[in-house]
């Protein structure tokens, strides 16, 4: 608490120049008048708001798909947005009637029964959403409850005009105006990830009228009114004005804290509530939970309707059929008593009976459709989201948080993902970096290599033992002059001390103080000075280990002072006007320093520098500056440029090695110039109007001129863990990344480069905003750069080329509109890699939806804050990262993962699997019924369309839910053309999904061919073979009864052999469930023949005394079977002998065992089993060697030749 107070009393506002103006009240309140600007909040009143015209809404959200009133409608409406069922419930109706000719139990129980399976299916995923809701909606917060007394109350209880004190480290509730903090000057740090993206944190100030209240106390009499906007979904805006204390005050961006973002280095501080609940701003950047189907269940309502359309057609003919042997046969059928016939079949009415048959036959073939189809899908489904679940591989050890299925309509979509479309901070990146590297003086130190030089290495290593050469002798030919035996002997493989967070450089040169023993350590010393002293962060003490931790605006400071204190000059305490400095390695000894700070120009993304201006205990004054290498080479005096060439040389090499690299520089400062510039300097600040920005800009680019160079810092920008080797492998296998990111474009960039998403040679399109105040001019410039890009494209000749699309939230706001979105869709299909900056929650969602929209293909969106809900749930399929920074995204997700890398797996195996499963899933179903359906559809043609089935009811019911569905579900479920480490090895057999090559019209239409083949085998040698012959020694023909048993058993076998053959993976269970069904048919023949006449009726029986003791029974049964399954076998015979595809080599290898024998093979066969691609690890490794070769080769090639 004592620490809160010391921390308090700075006035950290005064350190800010481009940050902070004081707003003075001669500049006025804002104009509230007219629509969009209507609301009035009673502060500390929140009873004012519970009744018209303020009745706001409540602090409750809901991300549900469904509430307890509209799931039943709501629900029923999904399920018969099914053509399917939507058929089967006019069956059920029509079975009530007498033209049905089964029972009307037989057609209603299955549909209820699907039906009520998927509706508790949906009802339960969506409850868990409900739970994960009631999570956000039950936490806490302190609360102005009366007399100057706080407690707590729920988030979902929060109200308009409520008070609430909110504590470091936790969420804001609602949007806030800010009051007052735990500083003396209202300062709050907030941090804005869940919003935007951006890891730095934020700077809020209350305004001064409102920083007495302070204390609990002070609420007791506190009342005011707010009038300002109404809800919008602008993050960066708001007008607004205060009436306290009978004045008026205007309201800024800078002083609101919105819902989902989290208090930082700040105690506490106290807020009144806007914006409630669906008011505040991220939450009317969200869209409503979508109902999402998969592709090939949208296709799935195609393929039934082209089996209705048959359905149609045989119950057209069968009609027309029954309709013309009324009319002309039933005269002469004496015996159905045609002069007192029923309407049905009346021969003076044949249009009325060809009708009224219609619809007997539209229900009698109605198992051309298949009704178990949907159920046994979701069976397969849920099973298969419980694997996901249990995936041991996407178990997070740190978090304890396991992959989640949080629907499973959609597993098949994950086989077919186009383009995954992320958000950066949260679920590329951890917000850490770590110095790894640095240039002082012209010298480079830190001997420990970069991810990419590592791999680089590596891959060298391989390709020239692949060649047959030795890689020692290799890569040390030219070495000293690539500067590549830091890659091969790196002093990675020696034993470390116990890593340091943020600190990963290794040199002997400069640790311990031996930096004092370099020709040049006067510059380090002040290097080491320049990193200790520029920054704005706040030491805390780590009374556990004695050590100082920092609370950094940026995670790079935080790396920059932890390389100080390891180098010697330990930053330990800050006041409001000085920064100590503990120096240990002096010549004078150990040494406590105090730099007097006398200006801070902070870091903003249009100046890419930082300086500090500081008076040391010697007087002196001196200019600290660090920035973007760009920036400060330009403002480098004559004689400051001494070490420019050798430190370009670094930092080029740094970039190539995937490093974010500053430059540093100083200059010293006479008295009489400093107070000079001074004094402009303050006049710009203090000034009031629109150009103060301007003026402090001017009075900046005064001072940071004619600098001294000192060196240049490359930190490691550590992602999270595995990140780089996913994109990598879902770049080889063929999937596209886009980066959508809240982040400024520069932090963006970087990110992209540590990922591998851009890399050194990689052109860049950078697409910007015109300065104009013409919206025409601006769109204009807009799609002139979009084409000139286009153009450079078209017009690349060198094949290893590539570009990536950079574009910021304003320039995008113009790229989405109707007239130009389409144009820079191509321009961005045509790029590499994508990456969009600072862009708005609803951007991102626009972005997802026109990639969607516009390219036609399956889109992911990723992410882990609330900024990314619109894109989650606008995406084809929403991945959330389950992490720290709340659970929106989560809550809004299809699935969730701990962490980006496991989207490799979630992707790359479990998509490929179910893709496939479900895909050979449905074609074997429609394979199977209409095999089945036709049947009764020839029998119909043999026996004059009288609507009678061959087969018996009980038959028929259980073909679909018994004898036939639980080896299609084990194919759902089992199935694997390949394991799951082989579908990491050759990841281009993802790419299948994608083309969709195993649910493509051909093969549908190719498996519908073959049910239509069995069928006919299955009837017509049936009807060859028993038609005018005894099949029983006692020379008894076949009955109707007969037939239509021995039929019924040569499907079930065909079918069940048929499945055999699809599946390539077997385990016990496929082998139980497969022959279990077969002798199910038998046993269940068995006991329903043994039942009394009254319930077997004409197959009492049947079994034991007619089929079994034929030979001809079995003979015709086996015969039948091989018959059906024999164009299939020569298929896939022919197909792996002349046009194998990926899967079937893979499986040949496996078989044989090549993969052991052969491991250069298999090597070759991995490196060719991968997508050409741009982007990704692979990729920069490959043009890394390309470099290194095109260098050694070029040495080689200088070198003189001698005369032997």
């Amino acid at each position: 608490m004592a620490k809160g107070k010391i921390r308090a009393k700075i006035k950290r506002s005064q350190l800010y120049t481009f940050a902070f103006g004081k707003k003075s009240a001669q500049a006025g309140p804002h104009p509230i008048e007219g629509p969009g600007c209507s609301r009035v909040v009673h502060c500390n009143q929140p009873h004012m708001h519970r009744k018209k015209p303020l009745q706001y809404r409540s602090n409750y959200i809901s991300t549900t798909k469904y509430t307890f009133l509209t799931f039943l409608p709501k629900s029923l409406h999904e399920q018969f947005h099914r053509v399917a069922n939507l058929y089967f419930l006019a069956a059920a109706i029509l079975s009530l009637t007498p033209l049905s000719p089964f029972s009307a139990v037989s057609m209603i129980a299955p549909l209820a029964f699907v039906v009520g399976l998927s509706m508790a299916k949906e009802g339960m995923e969506d409850w868990k959403r409900f739970m994960q809701d009631m999570n956000v909606n039950s936490r806490k917060v302190k609360f102005h409850k009366e007399e100057g007394i706080f407690d707590d109350k729920q988030w979902q209880q929060v109200e308009v005009g409520d008070v609430v004190r909110v504590e470091k480290d936790n969420f804001f509730p609602a949007d806030l105006l800010l009051l007052s903090s735990s500083y003396e000057d209202g300062i709050c740090y907030v941090e804005t990830m869940n919003l935007d993206g951006e890891t730095n944190l934020k700077v809020k100030r209350a305004m001064d009228v409102t920083l007495s209240l302070d204390e609990d106390e002070v609420y007791k009499n506190f009342t005011g009114m707010i009038k300002c906007e109404d809800p919008n979904p602008s993050l960066y805006t708001f007008v607004g004005n205060l009436e306290y204390d009978r004045q008026t005050y205007a309201l800024e961006p800078g002083q609101i804290l919105l819902r989902d973002s989290k208090l930082r280095n700040t105690s506490y501080v106290y807020g009144v509530v806007i914006f409630t609940g669906f008011d505040s701003k991220v939450m009317q950047n969200s869209t409503k939970s979508p109902s999402k189907r998969s592709r090939i269940e949208k296709k799935m309502d195609y393929i039934i309707y082209v089996l209705f359309s048959l359905l149609l057609v045989v119950s057209l003919i069968s009609s027309l059929a029954f309709a013309l042997k009324i009319k002309f046969h039933m005269p002469d059928w004496w015996y159905m008593r045609p002069d007192d016939a029923e309407d049905f079949y009346n021969p003076r009415k044949p249009l009325v009976s060809g009708l009224s048959h219609l619809v007997t036959a539209l229900i009698l073939y109605g198992y051309l459709i298949p009704i178990s189809l949907y159920v046994s899908i979701e069976v397969v489904k849920v099973l298969q989201a419980s694997f996901i679940n249990q995936d041991i591989l996407m178990y997070d050890d740190d978090t304890g948080i396991p992959a989640q299925a949080r629907t499973s309509n959609l597993n098949e979509e994950l086989g077919q993902v186009d383009t995954i479309l992320s958000d950066k901070t949260g679920t590329l990146t951890c917000n850490q970096m770590d110095f790894l590297k640095c240039s002082i003086a012209g010298t480079a130190y830190g001997v420990r290599v970069s991810e990419v030089e590592r791999a680089a290495a590596q891959q060298m290593t391989t390709d020239l033992e692949q060649e047959g050469r030795k890689p020692s002798s290799s890569i040390k030919k030219g070495k000293q002059d690539i500067e590549l035996e830091t890659v091969v002997t790196s002093k990675d493989e020696k034993v470390h001390k116990p890593p340091i967070k943020f600190f990963s450089f290794e040199d002997d040169r400069m640790m311990e103080g031996n930096w004092r023993n370099e020709s040049n350590a006067d510059t380090i010393m002040l290097f080491c000075r320049i990193l200790a002293v520029c920054h704005t962060a706040i030491p805390e003490l780590n009374e556990e280990t004695g050590t100082y931790t920092y609370e950094a605006e940026s995670p790079d400071e935080g790396a920059f002072l932890v390389a100080a204190r390891e180098f010697g000059f330990e930053f330990y305490k800050r006041t409001q006007s000085s920064v100590f400095v503990r120096e240990r390695y002096l010549a004078s000894g150990p040494t406590e320093r105090e730099y007097k700070i006398l200006n801070l120009l902070e870091f903003t993304s249009k100046r890419k520098r930082m300086t500090v201006i500081v008076r040391d205990e010697d007087g002196q004054i001196i200019l600290m500056c660090k920035g973007a290498d760009s920036i400060i080479f330009d403002r480098l005096a004559k004689k400051g440029k001494m070490y420019l060439e050798d430190t370009t040389q670094h930092l080029n090499k740094y970039g190539e090695a995937g490093l974010r690299t500053l430059a540093l520089a100083y200059r010293k400062l006479e008295e009489s110039e400093y107070s000079a510039w001074n004094n402009e300097f303050m006049k710009a600040k203090t000034s009031i109007g629109s150009d103060r920005y301007t003026m402090l800009e001017k009075a900046a680019e005064m001072m940071e001129k004619d600098l001294i160079l000192v060196g240049a810092t490359a930190v490691e920008d550590k992602l999270q863990k595995g990140v780089p080797h996913c994109i990598d492998k879902l770049a080889q296998a063929g999937l596209k990344l886009w980066v959508l990111t809240g982040d400024k474009m520069e932090t963006a960039i970087n990110i992209g480069f540590a990922c591998s998403l851009l890399r050194e040679g990689m052109k860049q399109i950078c697409i910007t905003t015109l300065e104009s105040d013409s919206k025409e001019a601006i769109k204009e410039n807009i799609l002139m750069q979009i084409t000139n890009g286009s153009q450079m494209i078209k017009l690349e000749k060198d094949p290893y080329a590539a570009f990536a699309l950079i574009i910021d939230g304003k320039t995008l706001a113009y790229a989405l509109e109707e007239d130009i979105k389409f144009l820079f869709l191509g321009l961005a299909v045509d790029c590499a890699s994508v990456i969009c900056c600072r862009v708005s929650p609803k951007q991102k969602a626009l972005v997802t939806r026109l990639v969607k929209e516009g390219t036609g293909r399956v889109t992911l969106g990723i992410g882990d804050g609330a900024n990314d809900v619109g894109m989650i749930q606008e995406a084809d399929i929403g991945v959330g990262i389950s992490g720290v920074e709340g659970m929106q995204a989560v809550m809004a997700s299809d699935f969730s993962v701990s962490q980006f890398r496991f989207l490799e797996r979630l992707l790359v195996v479990h998509g490929h699997w179910c893709y496939k499963r479900i895909a050979q899933m449905v074609c074997y179903f429609f394979y199977k019924n209409i095999a089945f359906g036709l049947t009764l559809f020839y029998f119909e043609a043999f026996t004059g369309f009288s609507g009678q089935s061959v087969y018996d009811d009980l038959y028929m019911i259980l073909f679909n839910v018994v004898l036939t569905s639980m080896p299609v579900i084990s194919l759902g479920v089992f199935e694997q053309d390949v394991s799951s480490d082989v579908c990491l090895e050759f990841p281009t057999l993802y790419q299948q999904g994608p083309r969709n090559l195993f649910f493509d019209w051909y093969r549908i239409l190719g498996w519908m061919g073959n049910g239509l083949y069995s069928s006919v085998v299955i009837f017509f040698l049936n009807v060859i073979i028993f038609y005018d012959q005894a099949f029983r020694a006692e020379g008894q023909t076949t009955d109707m009864a007969i037939l239509g048993t021995i039929m019924f058993t040569c499907i079930i076998c065909a079918v069940n052999f048929q499945i055999s053959l699809i599946m390539t993976h077997y385990t016990w269970i496929q082998h139980v469930l497969i022959w279990l069904s077969i002798l199910t048919w038998f046993l269940f023949l068995y006991v329903y023949g043994m039942l009394s006449p009254i319930y077997s009726k004409n197959v009492f029986l049947i079994l034991t005394e007619a089929l079994a003791p034929a030979p001809v029974y079995w003979t015709t049964t086996l015969l039948v079977t091989i018959a059906c399954t024999l164009p299939y076998i020569a298929h896939i015979s022919l197909q792996r002998c002349f046009h194998p595809m990926d899967h079937h080599i893979i499986q040949e290898i496996k078989y044989l065992k090549k993969d052991e024998k052969d491991q250069v093979m298999w090597k070759r066969e991995k490196t060719k089993a991968r997508e050409k691609t741009k982007i990704g690890f692979t990729a920069r490794v490959d043009a890394y060697i390309r470099n290194l070769r095109a260098k050694l080769q070029k040495k080689t090639q200088s070198k003189p030749e001698y005369p032997s």
